[in-house]
Formats: C-alpha cells, sequence, structure tokens
C-alpha cells in the first residue's frame, strides 16, 4: 500500500513538472555505479519530468519519455526512460569514443549551460540506447572559441534495452567540473534543454522545453536544472 502511495505522489509530482520550465532534483548520499535501471536504489524515488511533446509543442502519442535526476558534490547524473515502437539503431556500434553524429538515430540528448550571461555557450551530451555517446562543447556567440567535438568532458553514460516492455534506458553521469562548476551547492541553477530523438523518417523530435524551431539548438528555449 505505502509503495502504490509513493508511486502516485511521483506520478503526480512528474505531470506537474511537465508543465513547468524547472526540474528540481535531489541530492545523492555519494557517487554511485551507472545501472539504466529506474529500479536501483538511487533511482526509485528519484525527482522526474515527463517528455510527452515535440520540439513544434504539439503532444505526441504513446506512454512520455520520462527524466529522472540526482546529484553529489561531484556529479549530475540523468536517467532517460524512452519508450519506442520501433528503433533505429547505428549499424556497427562502438562505445570507447565519441561517436560522430550520433544524432542521425536514436539518441537522447541533454544540452546544459552554466553561464547566466553567455546563453550561446553550453556542453551537449548524448546517449544512444546501444551506449553509444559525444560529447560537444558549443559556443553559438563565439565560433572562433567553440570546441565541438574535440571537448573531453569525462563524463560516462551506460544504455539498456529492454525488448519485452519496448522501452530503452540512457543513463549519464556529467562531472559538474565538466559544466564549468566548481562547488555544487543546493539552490544552483543550471539552463537545460532535455531531449530526445527516435525512429527513422520522419523522425520524432521530443522536447521538455519546446524550441518552436526545427532544431533544438536555442538556448533561450531552454528551461532550468535546479539543485535541491
Amino acid at each position: 500500500m505505502q509503495t502504490t502511495i509513493v508511486q502516485a505522489v511521483l506520478l503526480a509530482a512528474a505531470l506537474a513538472a511537465a508543465g513547468s520550465d524547472t526540474f528540481e532534483i535531489t541530492r545523492a548520499s555519494r557517487d554511485f555505479d551507472l545501472t539504466a535501471d529506474p529500479a536501483a536504489a538511487e533511482w526509485k524515488d528519484a525527482p522526474r519530468v515527463a517528455i510527452d511533446r515535440n520540439n513544434k509543442g504539439e503532444a505526441l502519442p504513446g506512454s512520455p519519455t520520462e527524466v529522472r535526476g540526482r546529484w553529489t558534490s561531484d556529479n549530475l547524473y540523468l536517467l532517460y526512460s524512452c519508450p519506442y515502437d520501433q528503433l533505429n539503431l547505428k549499424p556497427n556500434p562502438q562505445t570507447t569514443a565519441d561517436t560522430p553524429q550520433l544524432w542521425n538515430w536514436d539518441v537522447a540528448e541533454a544540452f546544459i549551460g552554466s553561464e547566466p550571461d553567455h546563453r550561446g555557450h553550453y556542453k551537449e551530451f548524448q546517449v544512444s540506447p546501444q551506449g553509444e555517446w559525444i560529447d560537444l562543447d558549443i559556443d553559438r556567440d563565439h565560433k572562433d572559441k567553440e570546441e565541438g567535438a574535440a571537448w573531453n568532458s569525462g563524463y560516462s553514460v551506460k544504455a539498456r534495452i529492454d525488448r519485452d516492455a519496448k522501452i530503452w534506458y540512457g543513463e549519464m553521469r556529467i562531472p559538474f567540473r565538466a559544466l564549468g562548476v566548481a562547488s555544487p551547492q543546493a539552490g544552483l541553477e543550471l539552463r537545460a534543454g532535455l531531449y530526445r530523438i527516435s525512429g527513422a523518417e520522419p523522425r520524432t523530435l521530443h522536447a521538455w522545453q519546446p524550441t518552436r524551431q526545427a532544431t533544438f539548438h536555442i538556448p533561450e528555449a531552454f528551461g532550468i536544472l535546479r539543485l535541491k
């Protein structure tokens, strides 16, 4: 009975957060291994938001994508739960280095900026259902300073496909130092875009905060990721 009540409260919170531009995430007591498992102790009661609209703000059919968040003194953690009808996977995946143009396949994405006065500068992190990844330094205001794919954040990913349930999971552990945050504290706010690309043509663009344009690279449309 208690578990049912907790699940109902979490679902209500997720639905409420889906209509907000702020995602508050709670601190974990310690860093933890990546499992890509929402039932893991660190994730089962974690705050979450639902992504049920596309980049234009239109409602998407089916179950929403869900993103959960946690943080520690060293790292930011995100866990994506991605229901699917059919996966669009890159042949011959490799997971030991960046995968260029990973966005041409099924992928979950997080765009995160920590400079309030420099909205055009942010970091992009991606994970695929097969555990492929890429991290990018984006600077739309100063292209001459943009590192792009040459940048290395030192982040880690874990992915898992549940083919029976038709859901794939992608987990990210992002060092705060890679975001330019030396000492994260409760109350810190980061600008964040949480996205997903799914399916073959025509691709579906899932957006927590719709950009109203054909690209996710609209930093003015980012929401707020707040440490609690």
